[in-house]
């Protein structure tokens, strides 16, 4: 398994990763947002690695890739992280790179902290802007409680979480990073496989579309023919005036 991480705008990173293009695999785009401290670094590593590391510097946005295997077909997974979100005065504080990340993915991870009730108070907020961002498009969501193993300092239970989700149209996971990585890997994965499902089902009518035919045009010899028979009508007409 390869780990990539890029320090690159998204623009330079949505031209993929580097392949012989006759071998290259279908690209998912992955946006992983929440509040501050929630986890969502810890989140993408232990997808990509299988690892758990405690403490991270400062998150500044990194991009990660990785090739995964789904239902048989490789897929190139681009996993964004992003700076923690706030609210401020009833709305939330979202700069033009977390806009830009949003807009970017093909699916979201949305994370809070069953030890942080602010966290998921920013749970409907979020999904609201997703779709403001998303108009009529259904980019898949997933919603990720973390933390699932510090049940002394919780602030949110289980099933709250779980009707936020239901009601909002979103899976939902809850999952110890720390303790449990087949719960991360689930939750990356039906995103996979839902991008991967909208995708294979839009193939078909571009294929369709670009097997419409074209008119034929016409080779140097017909054309040479159609020329003499046009000169040679423009001449019977001059002799006979």
């Amino acid at each position: 398994m390869r780990l990539t991480q890029s320090m690159c705008t998204i623009a330079e990173c949505a031209e993929g990763c580097p392949a012989p293009p006759a071998a290259r695999p279908r690209l998912v785009k992955i946006a992983v947002v929440g509040g501050s401290g929630v986890g969502k670094t810890a989140l993408v590593v232990r997808f990509l690695t299988r690892r758990f590391i405690g403490d991270y510097e400062r998150n500044a946005g990194n991009l990660y890739s990785r090739h995964i295997q789904i239902d048989g077909e490789m897929l190139a997974i681009q996993v964004q992280d992003t700076p923690g979100v706030q609210i401020h005065d009833h709305s939330l504080d979202c700069n033009d790179q977390l806009n830009r990340c949003i807009r970017w993915a093909d699916a979201l991870v949305i994370v809070f902290s069953i030890t942080d009730y602010k966290s998921y108070e920013l749970l409907s907020h979020l999904y609201q802007h997703v779709r403001q961002l998303h108009p009529g498009n259904a980019v898949p969501i997933v919603i990720v409680a973390n933390k699932a193993d510090l049940l002394h300092v919780k602030e949110v239970e289980p099933q709250h979480g779980l009707q936020l989700a239901n009601m909002l149209g979103c899976t939902f996971y809850e999952v110890s990073v720390s303790e449990n990585y087949n719960d991360v890997f689930n939750a990356f994965h039906v995103l996979c496989k839902e991008v991967s499902k909208q995708q294979t089902t839009s193939t078909p009518e571009r294929r369709r579309t670009s097997l419409i035919p074209r008119p034929k045009s016409p080779n140097m010899q017909d054309l040479k023919r159609r020329f003499k028979q046009a000169l040679s009508a423009k001449v019977r007409t001059v002799t006979s005036v």
